[in-house]
């Protein structure tokens, strides 16, 4: 009925989205992160996937709050009791650089129907811009790597992670041959990219600009949430894609992440919930909120959810 994942750029929303189930990535803090093997920890944070909006309120309510072993760790509000409130009068907006170029057109259409729905609930919308989103994914993938060549690290099979049975040699074969067993393709060239961006001559080129976009990008959210209580976008820009459909092409498969990853910039928190299908394949509404702002968040879902069957249908079902 429920499970946990650790969204870093849409870990828990993209699979969620995909699978036709509700995914909340949570304001960064919400949730303890005690326990969690580090990738990127200024960006990740875990939550709930669950199959209705319910059992997500109810597990956030669990697992959130402060946690004397993680200093960034937050207090937690209530989120069951006002889960049922209705949206009349939250206004929503519409994030314009999240339609359009790039964007399916059965996507596009499904989470504009959606929005209709959110309307007749007793919502408004209006037009708002988050300027910087074009630099989302490159400053993101900046700090994500660099983060993971720091973190990684650790993993020399001395301290942690993989050991190999067999006579070790001198440390440097022995640590080289460790980590290229014990790290698959794309690990390794999250690593390879991430030390080269703190190199000495790269750092203030690659890293350093990349935190002054984050900043801008966390500005865009709080401009936008002085406008309105709540965003609405796609989760993803596509339906999901077949295995092994774009392993060999890194960049398309970062490019899928462009409307979650700068939620993990801001540290804001946000959810996915089922909105429609193309054909068998399930589509996702996500719904962003200001930081701690997951009542508001969940309130919105559980009344899309209520007045909408798509977490009732299976993709089976749907002709």
């Amino acid at each position: 009925p429920c499970s946990l994942g650790s969204d870093t750029g849409g870990s828990v929303r993209c699979p969620a989205s995909f699978c036709g189930i509700v995914g909340l990535k949570p304001t960064y803090g919400l949730v303890s992160r005690y326990g969690l093997i580090a990738y990127a920890n200024s960006l990740e944070q875990i939550g709930p996937l669950t199959r209705t909006v319910k059992d997500t309120a109810l597990l956030l309510e669990i697992i959130a709050g402060h946690d004397w072993r993680d200093s960034t760790s937050a207090e937690k509000s209530s989120y069951l009791p006002d889960l049922d409130r209705g949206i009349y009068g939250m206004k929503i907006g519409i994030p314009k650089e999240y339609f359009g170029e790039g964007v399916d057109a059965k996507v596009e259409k499904s989470v504009w129907d959606a929005i209709s729905v959110l309307e007749g609930l007793g919502a408004s919308w209006q037009e708002v811009s988050l300027p910087h989103t074009q630099y989302a994914l490159a400053a993101y993938y900046v700090i994500a790597m660099s983060e993971a060549s720091s973190n990684l690290a650790r993993f020399d099979g001395l301290r942690y992670g993989l050991r190999q049975a067999g006579e070790d040699r001198d440390w440097h074969t022995t640590f080289s041959e460790i980590r290229s067993k014990g790290f698959g393709p794309e690990v390794k060239r999250r690593i390879l990219l991430g030390t080269y961006a703190l190199s000495a001559g790269y750092y203030g080129r690659y890293y350093l600009k990349a935190l002054k976009v984050r900043t801008l990008i966390k500005e865009d959210f709080l401009q936008a949430f002085k406008q309105v209580d709540l965003l609405a976008s796609p989760t993803m820009p596509i339906p999901a894609f077949r295995i092994g459909e774009r392993i060999n092409d890194p960049l398309s498969l970062y490019k899928a992440d462009i409307f979650t990853v700068p939620i993990n910039l801001a540290g804001v928190p946000a959810i996915s919930l089922p909105c429609g299908f193309a054909g068998q394949l399930p589509i996702g509404l996500q719904l962003i909120g200001p930081h701690f702002g997951e009542a508001a968040v969940l309130r919105a879902a559980q009344a899309f959810e209520g007045a909408t069957p798509y977490h009732e249908r299976t993709p089976e079902e749907v002709v």
